[in-house]
């Protein structure tokens, strides 16, 4: 089946306003955070009109269909990672999922598979957004681990050529993004799992980048734990998703302490819950969970294998058009291998964000900025970008106004 973008956009209601003067919204920041469908906003609004109870909790009716809801959106994401049910846990953001793990592992007793101590080393690349860089970077410090790293080259791809002095038999963590949300590079998955698992160490994917765009299977890539963001797959913000291996998250120690995650209480001591209870303390975020079973039925009625073809030509399209104009630096790959629907560029001497106001008086919404990214701009020599991040509701002529747009700030700020 061929996506077709113009009936895609009749799904999303924020596609029928006008921006400035009149003129349709040009929205290329999905990056970021993605625009919400009809069928999201409608499920949301019907938990809280018709089913609004705390879930987990209480033996009433409303009770009950709140719990039933949040469990069948637990079985549509497992479903939709080709996972088991048990092992999604639910989480306010990727941010918040990533941090679980890395201050769930920095809590680990002596003894326990995730332990950490000196002379272990922790594993990231270059080019993670702040999110999967900042918690293993504080956990390293507070455990007394060596944080060490892929570098990125100008090519926009990882360097792998030192993997085995990269990852190490003291490597007990590796943590890597699985398509930068600044370059659009889309990492080699295969021979860094492989090499994390030779020494031992556990996997961590963030896949916030890859989910909302492409198929993505648990099981098929090997890791050991996922997290991704419902905001940026045509999902409500307020919740994010953590997937992890059933024996690893029976060995996590939990994050958060409360209500809903414990076994038995006493004055002095509890005991906790099994996964995926254990790491969801206190009410959980459930119009949102619902909203999010609802964007992933969405975008799996769609096909996610339409919307990658989708947005592989798009990008072409778009790298295409972009190396036409004269002074203009892609930031990242310039070809479609391993490529995803991020684009970051530079236009001569013009500051992005005086591009991006500019883009934004025609209409047109984009990223400009470090993009959470600072490490990585700095090593590609740029202080910031602008990024046009694409989805399955854009289309050529998206592109077009983008291209006619960035020429016409070339004369402006001549």
């Amino acid at each position: 089946m061929t996506l077709d973008p113009s009936v895609i956009r009749k799904d999303f209601p924020i596609f029928d306003r006008v921006i400035r003067d009149g003129q349709k919204l040009v929205y290329l920041d999905s990056g970021a955070t993605s625009q919400k469908p009809n069928a999201v906003i409608d499920a949301e609004s019907d938990f809280y009109r018709n089913h609004n109870a705390a879930a987990h909790r209480g033996a009433h009716q409303l009770a009950e269909e709140a719990t039933e809801a949040i469990e069948g959106s637990r079985e549509i994401v497992a479903k939709f990672l080709g996972a088991e049910s048990e092992d999604i846990v639910f989480t306010k953001s990727s941010t918040e999922a990533l941090n679980l793990i890395a201050y769930s592992i920095g809590s680990a007793p002596s003894g326990n598979r995730f332990h950490l101590q000196p002379g272990d080393e922790i594993v990231v690349t270059e080019m993670e957004h702040h999110a999967n860089l900042i918690p293993w970077q504080q956990l390293a410090k507070r455990t007394g681990a060596a944080l060490k790293w892929f570098e990125v080259d100008q090519a926009g791809r990882l360097d792998l050529s030192d993997i085995k002095k990269v990852i190490t038999e003291r490597t007990k963590v590796v943590a890597v993004t699985h398509q930068s949300n600044v370059l659009g590079t889309i990492n080699p998955l295969t021979e860094i799992v492989k090499r994390a698992h030779e020494v031992g160490a556990v996997f961590i994917l963030d896949a916030c980048q890859s989910v909302p765009h492409m198929p993505v299977n648990v099981k098929d890539l090997d890791i050991d734990f996922l997290v991704f963001s419902a905001h940026k797959t045509v999902g409500p913000t307020g919740v994010g998703v953590l997937w992890g291996r059933s024996e690893l998250l029976s060995d996590l120690p939990p994050f958060l302490y409360g209500g809903s995650m414990i076994e038995t209480v006493t004055m002095t001591d509890a005991t906790w819950a099994p996964a995926p209870r254990k790491f969801e303390a206190g009410v959980p975020n459930m119009a949102q969970i619902v909203g999010l079973g609802a964007a992933l039925n969405y975008l799996s009625n769609v096909g996610m294998e339409n919307i990658h073809k989708h947005e592989v030509a798009l990008t072409k399209y778009t790298l295409d058009k972009m190396q036409e104009i004269d002074q203009l630096r892609i930031v990242g790959p310039t070809d479609l291998h391993l490529r995803g629907s991020a684009i970051s560029f530079t236009l001569g001497e013009i500051h992005p964000h005086d591009l991006g106001q500019y883009l934004d008086s025609a209409g047109i919404a984009v990223r400009t900025g470090h993009h959470c990214a600072w490490p990585l701009t700095r090593k590609m020599g740029v202080p910031a970008t602008t990024r046009a991040s694409l989805y399955l509701y854009n289309d050529e002529a998206d592109i077009d106004s983008l291209i006619a747009a960035t020429k016409d700030a070339q004369k402006y700020f001549a």
